[in-house]
């Protein structure tokens, strides 16, 4: 039997499958259910910066008090409402989950200042997390802020936050930032353990008739995969920091892809969303047989075999790829436009 084990923030891993931070871990029941289906791991939804700041503002003070004078005052934080666990519901979650579950629980934080927030840091720890993940989702939206200006407040948010715990700490990004491997270089000096590929940003669609922004979930879909592929094959065998791919894995083969490029771990969202829990022992199912298949001996032995760690000139190596796929294109006298049939698989 293939070996599947892999090693992710430090922890040895039956496989790299797990669920990634999703609302599924709201309901206990849940939670077994992904256990029973055979999660290597636990990962959390968020707790967010706003959240927790929110809820150390006092209503009647700051928001109550002045909404007359500020007509959209009420607009500047979230209701709690609309959070399904409160900032001490979610660390007794924590605790929860813990006792209902053996596999490793990784919490999750989500801010992008510098702030009173950050001790939640400690206190997640203290519930029982195994781990953290730090989730840096921000729009950089603001002219006057430079890109170095962001790094170096992410910098101080994730040596805010080690400063405070002993466990393992994953930094969740953005594959927005002018040079990524320059960013995955400087966390890996500032105490991360590991990083999270890729943060979704939720693109908002607009109500014309309204005149309103309207906030739209989509579920992932497996193109976006490939811009996971591509920064995990640049990143790994460059860093010693554990590597997780977050999005676009729906399928086993789509596991085998990420894990040919360097991750460690495997998370699922989307698939389990729609298909439920039990979909993830599926995939384990599909990567198992794949690797048996192909008669690899183990996960490891394919781990990182697709990277560019070999590669003398990753910058011409991209460029000439680059150039190969425009030059993909044909057009035969008469025919519709289309793509060689290898492409964009």
């Amino acid at each position: 039997m293939t070996d599947l084990s892999t090693t992710y923030l430090g922890f040895k891993l039956p496989h790299p499958i797990m669920p990634g931070a999703s609302p599924l871990v709201d309901d206990l029941d849940m939670v077994r259910r992904l256990e029973d289906a055979g999660a290597a791991a636990i990962v959390m939804h968020s707790l967010f910066e706003e959240q927790i700041v929110g809820e150390q503002i006092t209503w009647e003070q700051y928001v109550e008090t002045h909404a007359q004078a500020h007509s959209e005052a009420l607009g500047y934080l979230p209701n709690p409402g609309e959070f399904a666990l409160g900032s001490q519901e979610y660390l007794e979650q924590i605790a929860r989950i813990k006792k209902a579950v053996s596999v490793p629980v990784i919490a999750s934080l989500n801010g992008t200042t510098k702030g009173g927030w950050l001790r939640y840091a400690g206190l997640i720890e203290q519930a029982g997390a195994d781990a953290l993940e730090l989730n840096m989702y921000t729009v950089a939206t603001d002219p006057l802020e430079s890109a170095a200006s962001m790094e170096s407040r992410l910098l101080e948010i994730l040596k805010t936050v080690k400063t405070s715990v002993r466990i393992p700490v994953a930094v969740k990004l953005s594959p927005f930032y002018t040079s990524l491997s320059h960013v995955a270089r400087e966390l890996a000096g500032a105490g991360a353990d590991g990083l999270v590929l890729f943060n979704r940003f939720y693109q908002p669609n607009i109500d014309v008739e309204n005149l309103a922004v309207l906030p739209v979930l989509h579920f992932s879909e497996p193109g976006e995969l490939l811009l996971r592929l591509r920064w995990l094959a640049i990143l790994s065998g460059r860093s010693s920091l554990s590597l997780a791919c977050s999005g676009g894995v729906h399928t086993g083969l789509d596991a085998v892809k990420a894990v040919m490029c360097g991750a460690h771990a495997v998370q699922m969202v989307s698939s389990l969303l729609r298909r439920g829990p039990e979909h993830l022992g599926v995939v384990r199912a599909q990567l198992a047989e794949w690797l048996e298949k192909h008669e690899y001996a183990s996960l490891r032995q394919m781990q990182g075999s697709m990277n560019l760690e070999h590669c003398p000139d990753p910058e011409t190596f991209e460029r000439a790829n680059y150039m190969k796929i425009l030059q993909s294109w044909h057009r035969e006298a008469g025919a519709p436009l289309t793509w060689d049939a290898g492409f964009g698989e």
